[in-house]
């Protein structure tokens, strides 16, 4: 699959296979049918549009570039490479570098920074912005291990959700540790920290016993009684352990994760973003569309609408692009 010589239709083909899409999965998710997706990647039917290239790019998971052909890739591509390079080695440093110490106040609202670029979706920014955020809080790290550790764990929780949109997996694996590890000892950052290892454990089998662990540590002893940040985290991590187990094939004990969940949403109400979950009655009632919900229901246009923009905001919902 090199060259601009392959035709266009043919990459769609390609990248399809390599995301294990069917045919139709992949006509639903564009809103197209399956003839149409048939007649392009047979190159009957051409691909002019930049709108549509982009729509059909971003259900792969891919830059619109490589439907494109080579002659617009490498330099995208070896920016992206580049800005992970960098982001390796900040992760590499382990506070050892030599510097002024940031001002908490001021770290704090550069890790605040971070977080609204990454729900924006730019991530090329956060690329560039990730490298010296890692090494400031690495370094305050150092010289005071239990100062500031909320922002130690937000910053390697962000780093860790935008490795894994990276399909980074080993690096997002690495950044999620160090947040568990910067979060021993205190049961609210660990479930903070435990709500990135939902995407980044996916494919293992102990996922569902990892999340369902953090969670019920963070639970409180009273639905009524627990605080919106305890119920978001426990809801969260639930949720996540739905999706693990809609996965394996578990569809029952999906539903009952997320009744459980529901519950939880109910109480904290959608408009919040208490510890970064982005939790409430719409994001859970749109994981239950897309793994309880019937085929019509859960490829509705304003279902995949819906789901597109709060997989950006809700980490309950980062597997949703990464089935």
């Amino acid at each position: 699959m090199t060259g601009d010589r392959v035709p266009i239709g043919r990459r769609v083909a390609y990248l399809r296979v390599r995301r294990k899409l069917s045919q139709q999965t992949f006509a639903d998710r564009l809103g197209k049918s399956k003839s149409w997706v048939d007649k392009v990647e047979r190159g009957v039917r051409s691909l002019e549009r930049l709108s549509t290239i982009r729509e059909i790019a971003a259900v792969l998971r891919v830059d619109a570039a490589t439907l494109l052909g080579q002659d617009v890739r490498p330099a995208e591509v070896a920016e992206r490479d580049e800005g992970v390079a960098r982001i390796r080695a900040a992760l590499s440093t382990y506070g050892m570098t030599a510097g002024r110490d940031t001002p908490p106040d001021r770290l704090a609202r550069a890790v605040a920074h971070a977080w609204d670029t990454y729900r924006h979706a730019r991530y090329p920014q956060l690329m560039e912005q990730l490298p010296a955020l890692l090494t400031d809080v690495q370094r305050g790290q150092a010289r005071d291990p239990r100062a500031g550790r909320a922002v130690v764990v937000d910053a390697y929780r962000v780093a860790a959700a935008l490795l894994t949109k990276l399909d980074e997996v080993s690096l997002a694996w690495l950044a999620a540790d160090r947040a568990m590890a910067a979060a021993a000892g205190d049961r609210v950052l660990l479930a903070c920290a435990a709500v990135q290892l939902g995407p980044v454990l996916r494919a293992s089998a102990r996922a569902r016993s990892v999340l369902l662990a953090a969670a019920y540590r963070v639970a409180p002893r009273d639905t009524d009684s627990g605080t919106p940040q305890e119920l978001s985290l426990c809801g969260t991590l639930l949720a996540q352990a739905a999706l693990t187990a809609a996965r394996a094939g578990d569809g029952r004990a999906a539903g009952d994760l997320l009744d459980e969940a529901a519950e939880m949403a109910a109480r904290v109400g959608d408009g919040h973003d208490h510890c970064r979950t982005a939790f409430g009655p719409a994001a859970k009632a749109l994981v239950r569309a897309e793994h309880l919900a019937p085929a019509e229901i859960r490829h509705r246009p304003t279902v995949r609408a819906l789901a597109a923009r709060l997989s950006t905001e809700a980490p309950i919902l980062e597997l949703w692009h990464l089935r």
